[in-house]
């Protein structure tokens, strides 16, 4: 069943006006955070730039996720550090933090700074945990350790890593906000209009899709994936003060301040009918989350939304970012980090497009993966 998330359905005023005739300078596809992000740039240094989006601004992954707005990418600190070397899992850790940074600043009560929990379900996780604790101490950033355990938590999982600068979001308001910030800034926003790559008649055109790349520049390693979601009424009391994660990501939920939940996760329930595009919910995964929801709760409170939402991965669990044809760039494949990630992103593309040379940019390189 295709559905709407409890984020999108709060009220909004829309977005501010600023359309102009004639041609622009720089066409930007797609209206979730990487996008609006980009436009924000490309028009605060003056680039007439006009953003597409097929459905509303947060419309995809963007106002369909969790809500967690998380530092690093996808892979642990530790896995990050062997594979992208020391400096270089460093300077992406970095980007992340200053990203969150900005969101605080731009997001007002869409973003509230609480911390995440990474959970241990098992032993093996709880090694895995403790490995990325002591690499990201080793590096200076902040991270705590925790045995103990509230309930129920104390009987499901051994131990836990505090990540203290993460957040919650509110991501369709968040996105919405960095939107109306873009369109006083002057770029052009054009919801309800679908646009491809090959129609935009701009100088410069930057593909803001993350799970739908591959059907814009199908040449992009980036698979979608398919993430479910649920909210519930108000809980009879306060039981989680941050975002939570376990089991690898698989699970992951977080109480808003009107008590209700927002959970997610359990796609390794059928890995190989969630690897889609299909923005539906599925018996199975819903099932997994119903029987979650009584396990953290210790009853089941009443279901008032669920919705999925679609996000992109690269075979490395790192973004591409750059340009990917002549005069077309690309910013996606979060594999579920993008709401910090897509933020950074979307600078860095029109950064880049600005003809700046982040240093950052190396990290994201599509050549990467055509390299011999």
């Amino acid at each position: 069943m295709s559905t709407v998330s409890y984020w999108l359905k709060e009220p909004h005023d829309g977005l501010p006006s600023s359309r102009f005739d004639g041609r622009p300078e720089a066409a930007v596809i797609g209206g979730g955070v990487t996008g609006c992000s980009c436009a924000l740039t490309l028009a605060g240094h003056g680039v007439k730039v006009r953003l597409y989006e097929q459905r509303t601004v947060a419309g995809g992954a963007s106002g369909r996720n969790g809500g967690f707005a998380l530092r690093g990418a996808a892979a642990p600190y530790d896995e990050a550090r062997r594979d992208l070397g020391d400096e270089r899992a460093r300077l992406l850790m970095e980007l992340t933090e200053r990203s969150l940074d900005r969101i605080e600043e731009l997001a007002g009560d869409a973003f509230r700074r609480v911390g995440s929990l990474r959970l241990a379900a098992d032993d093996d996780e709880r090694d895995a945990l403790r490995r990325e604790h002591d690499a990201l101490r080793e590096h200076g950033f902040a991270v705590e350790w925790l045995d103990d355990l509230d309930p129920p938590l104390d009987r499901m999982y051994r131990g836990a890593i505090l990540h203290p600068r993460d957040g919650a979001l509110h991501p369709a308001r968040w996105v919405r906000r960095l939107a109306a910030q873009a369109a006083r800034a002057g770029a052009d926003i054009r919801e309800g209009e679908r646009m491809t790559v090959e129609a935009a008649d701009a100088d410069v055109v930057v593909v803001a899709g993350d799970g739908y790349l591959p059907s814009l520049l199908p040449e992009v390693p980036v698979h979608p994936w398919r993430g479910q979601v649920l909210a519930t009424e108000p809980l009879r009391e306060r039981l989680y003060d941050r975002p939570h994660y376990a089991r690898l990501g698989y699970d992951y939920w977080q109480q808003l301040p009107d008590g209700r939940l927002v959970i997610g996760g359990n796609r390794d329930a059928s890995l190989e009918t969630e690897q889609t595009d299909v923005e539906e919910t599925t018996e199975l995964v819903q099932g997994r989350l119903d029987a979650l929801v009584e396990r953290l709760v210790g009853y089941r409170p009443a279901v008032t939304d669920r919705w999925a939402g679609i996000w992109g991965a690269t075979p490395d669990l790192v973004p591409v970012v750059g340009e990917i044809r002549d005069g077309v760039w690309v910013a996606g494949g979060y594999s579920g980090h993008g709401n910090a990630l897509g933020l950074a992103c979307g600078e860095l593309v029109a950064r880049a497009v600005l003809d700046q040379r982040p240093p950052e940019l190396d990290l994201f390189a599509p050549a990467r993966f055509t390299a011999v």
